[in-house]
């Protein structure tokens, strides 16, 4: 099997909910590029059931660097993607994942649930459509940022303690806000949305003095 004959295959079985592969006996299987992308970066091949007897998965030494395979999430934990079982299978050539998380073939990256600490400014106009910073940790792998139930008009991960957002259009008053990822869902800050005020009324237009006569 070629290595793009295993990248579909994998493909159409976690496409279908999940499978076993079984893989050729004795037979290496050579990355020459990754195929996915995790929290640490490029991954060769997604998490599945592998079979093998005296199979080889590696990545080519002149291959650019990425892990052999990442699996999300803790496997005991309900909702995660901590699912990878190989049976008689070598995982060899992933030490040169990509910084700041080098080293390892197979890795298990359990994502933290998002904390949030603060957000500013703390309201703004009914219409939304005004950026707001929130702070905290574990953010970087931000999923959604939502205004109750409705999510930001769109958002940017600026670094794992800070995310910045656009108010969508909302009801008066506050509202929750809070941050997903892929290790749940954030608790809640506070923001307010504020009606426009009234314009000022114009003072009515006064009749000009009778005009003096002689």
């Amino acid at each position: 099997m070629s290595e793009s004959s295993l990248v579909d295959a994998i493909a159409t079985a976690n496409a279908a909910g999940g499978d076993t592969l079984l893989l050729l006996p004795f037979c290496t299987y050579r990355l020459t590029s990754a195929h996915g992308r995790g929290p640490a970066g490029p991954v060769g091949l997604p998490p599945i059931t592998l079979l093998g007897m005296g199979s080889t998965i590696t990545r080519d030494p002149s291959a650019s660097a990425f892990r052999v395979m990442e699996v999300e999430g803790a496997a005991n934990v309900p909702a995660t993607k901590g699912q990878l079982s190989m049976v008689g299978v070598t995982v060899s050539g992933g030490g040169s994942a990509v910084s700041p998380y080098p080293g390892g073939g197979i890795s298990n990256f359990y994502v933290n649930a998002p904390v949030l600490a603060a957000l500013a400014p703390v309201s703004g106009p009914l219409s939304g459509g005004n950026t707001v910073t929130l702070t905290g940790t574990h953010l970087v792998e931000a999923t959604a940022v939502r205004f109750a139930n409705t999510a930001a008009t769109s958002f940017t991960v600026v670094s794992d303690t800070r995310i910045t957002a656009v108010a969508p259009a909302g009801p008066a008053g506050p509202v929750d806000v809070t941050v997903s990822t892929a290790g749940g869902t954030s608790n809640a800050v506070s923001h307010a949305y504020v009606p426009a005020p009234p314009s000022p009324r114009s003072a009515p237009a006064r009749a000009p003095p009778p005009a003096e006569t002689a």
